[in-house]
């Protein structure tokens, strides 16, 4: 059986999130990393930042690209978080 470079897992490829706010009030966190695929808050005046801070500690040991989309599907803001292990 022949493997592409798209079968081989990459072991230390960034968290990737998307926060996707809808007109009826839902803020959808979308990644392939989180274990329901998917976390959704409902009209939550601070939906959009729960989502951000629930992004940021999932991926605490993980490098992640963060990004906060408007209803038309552009980017309005993106966050990119690095880990830095260092040796003791």
């Amino acid at each position: 059986m022949n493997e592409t470079s798209d079968s081989i897992p990459q072991i230390n490829a960034p968290h990737i999130y998307e926060i996707r706010p809808h007109s009826d009030g839902r803020v959808d966190l979308i990644s392939d990393v989180l274990p329901f695929r998917c976390a959704c808050w409902h009209s939550e005046p601070d939906a959009i930042s729960d989502a951000i801070a629930y992004a940021k500690l999932y991926s605490r040991s993980h490098d992640a690209l963060i990004q906060v989309y408007d209803e038309a599907g552009n980017i309005i803001w993106a966050y990119e978080h690095k880990v830095d292990f260092k040796e003791a």
